[in-house]
Formats: C-alpha cells, structure tokens, sequence
C-alpha cells in the first residue's frame, strides 16, 4: 500500500519558526490564549514554508505554472529590460500569490538558464499591474529546450522582503525543478512568445509544477472560461 511521503518545510524558514517558537513562550508567560496565539502563529508559519512534492505533466512544449496562486492576468507586455530580450511585447501570465499559498517556484519548462538578474525596486501591492515594472524583482531567461526564448520574473509583494533564486546562468533545469522561493507574498510572471496557446484563465487557481498554463507553438484559440 503506497503512503503520501510527509511534507518538507523548507530550510529557510527554520529562523522564523525559531522566532515564532520564542514568541509564543513569551506569550504564554503573560496569559495563556496569548500563548495560543503563538502557537496559530508557529502553525502558520509551517504551513507558509511548507514544501511539497508534485506531480508534473510532461507533454512536449507543455509550460506549467511556476507558482501557486491565482491566474491574475493575461496580457501583452515587453519582457524586463535587464534581460535583454528586446521591446516588442510577449504573451505575460501573471500568477499571484497570498500569504496562505505555498511560496516554493518551480521552472515551467525545460530548458538552460540564459540570463539571470537581480533588481531592486518598491514594494506596492503585487496584484497592481504596475508592480511588474516598478517591485523588486529577479528574472530569468531560459532557452527552452524547443528553441524558443521566455522569461520567467519572481516579483516581490507588498509584504514580501526577500525574493531567493536557488539557480545559475548556465544551468539546465527540467520543468517542475524547484528554482527559489519568494517570502510572504508576491507574483510570478511567465513571458511567452506571440503565438503561443493560452491554456490559464484570469482567476483560475493555479498549482506550481502541476497546472498547464500554455503551449509554445499551437494553433488553436486560447482557453476560456466564466465564473459559474
């Protein structure tokens, strides 16, 4: 009988669970549904850095979320300047992530890491499309495996602080590869090339390493769908 392997907790969050341990106790010294509320507390924070396995489809040209979260929106725009990969606007796919979603990234599509780069910026609210410009933010350029060119932007929240990359220039990851994290609230862009199928749809919750969000080169109509 097969048995769901226990969810990981990334180490990054040890130093906040730590934190949230210390100060629970010291709540708990002052009244006890005080200490309760450490407690919530310690159990959020878990949950927040949890890291758990997925099951990725592997179909050719398939790109996956790399984030969990909601489709927010789909919309043309020009990938980011430091990457250089010219003006002319991409297909951008824009994932948003609250505090409850887990913050762990996965790459959408195979491919090696063309360019990445680290630039700091605001923090307004990452649901506003101007936060994909103005937030702090790292992107990355990965030359699929299909020959095709996107970019792939961790965007920094409103609450967010510290955006990680655990990748390379020059590394080749396969899709579903976990590739860094974002803490406590933030977005995930994925740029494509025109002429790629839209498979998400604005509000669809989406799953890193595991929901379908586009396929490179199709011909057929986008995706749709209605609120029912």
């Amino acid at each position: 009988m097969s048995t769901i392997p226990p969810i990981k907790i990334r180490p990054e969050g040890r130093p906040f669970i730590a934190i949230f341990v210390v100060v629970a106790a010291l709540l708990f010294s002052v009244a006890q549904f005080l200490g309760w509320v450490g407690v919530i507390l310690i159990g959020w924070c878990m949950y927040f850095f949890r890291d758990p396995n997925r099951v990725t489809p592997l179909e050719s040209g398939l790109v996956i979320s790399p984030a969990d979260g909601i489709i927010q929106m789909i919309t043309d725009a020009p990938p980011p300047s430091e990457l250089e990969m010219g003006s002319a606007p991409m297909r951008r796919v824009s994932v948003f992530m609250n505090v409850f979603d887990c913050h762990v990234n996965r790459i959408p599509i195979d491919g090696r890491i063309i360019k990445s780069v680290y630039r700091p910026g605001k923090f307004v609210n990452a649901s506003l499309d101007k936060a994909s410009e103005h937030n702090e933010r790292r992107s990355l350029s990965i030359h699929t495996d299909y020959g095709i060119d996107i970019a792939v932007v961790q965007i920094a929240g409103l609450i967010a602080r510290r955006i990680i990359c655990w990748t390379e220039e020059s590394q080749s990851l396969s899709v579903g590869e976990r590739y860094g994290m974002i803490r406590f609230g933030s977005r995930v862009d994925v740029y494509l090339p025109t002429g790629t199928r839209i498979l998400a749809v604005p509000g669809q919750r989406a799953v890193a390493g595991e929901t379908p969000i586009a396929q490179l080169d199709d011909s057929q109509d986008d995706r749709k769908g209605e609120w029912r």
